[in-house]
């Protein structure tokens, strides 16, 4: 335990005299967002980060454990979207005035929740579309806009996002994905972090080997 502290998903700010870093969960309030534990984002608060979530809207973002969102990250949700079936995709229903009632559901696109996995960087001004889903352990380039799924631990840049590279290879990543380190107790991943943070890949491989026995 650092400084005698036992880390704390529920406390708002990790980083103490600091506010412009925050542990998202405890400060959501929309039920429709739903964050895990110790997922932070650097800002003071989350939810204008996401955007175009109604009341009304039929999808949810769903963010995993340990994230990493950097500042000027957007979520844009469904409802984002305007009716592109037709001849005009001006939202005419919307605004004061217009003999238009709302299009039905089945003619607007839809893309279904938004999931990010766990242990997921995200980096700044990245721009992620509704309906993704990002695996775990992948990273996000800045600026980039991401507007279809990322498989785990991968990393994608550009706009639109592109997958770059594996972080690793497809044994280590599968031996990862079977850990799921981010599901174990506080003092496990403890004990577990001069192993998460090794660079030397045959020996972190043959560590987690043992562990998974």
């Amino acid at each position: 335990m650092k400084n005698g502290k036992k880390p704390d998903p529920n406390v708002v700010h990790p980083v103490a005299g600091y506010d412009r870093e925050i542990y998202v969960k405890p400060t959501i309030a929309n039920p429709q967002i739903v964050v895990g534990d110790f997922t932070y984002i650097a800002d003071s608060e989350f939810e204008s980060h996401v955007t175009h979530l109604y009341p009304w809207s039929r999808d949810r973002l769903v963010i995993g454990k340990f994230c990493q969102i950097a500042a000027g990250v957007e979520f844009v949700m469904n409802d984002a979207n305007h009716q592109m079936n037709a001849v005009s995709t001006f939202p005419f229903y919307t605004l004061e005035g217009w003999d238009m009632e709302p299009p039905s559901a089945s003619e607007m696109p839809f893309k279904g929740d938004t999931v990010i996995d766990n242990d997921v960087w995200i980096g700044q001004n990245a721009t992620i579309l509704p309906g993704v889903h990002i695996g775990d352990g992948a990273i996000v380039g800045a600026n980039s806009v991401v507007g279809s799924d990322v498989a785990p631990y991968t990393i994608v840049a550009g706009n639109p996002a592109k997958p770059l590279r594996k972080r690793f290879d497809d044994e280590l990543i599968q031996i990862l994905l079977e850990l799921k380190w981010w599901d174990k107790s506080v003092d496990e991943i403890n004990a577990l972090i001069p192993v998460l943070t090794c660079s030397d890949l045959d020996k972190v491989r043959k560590e987690l080997k043992k562990m998974l026995g």
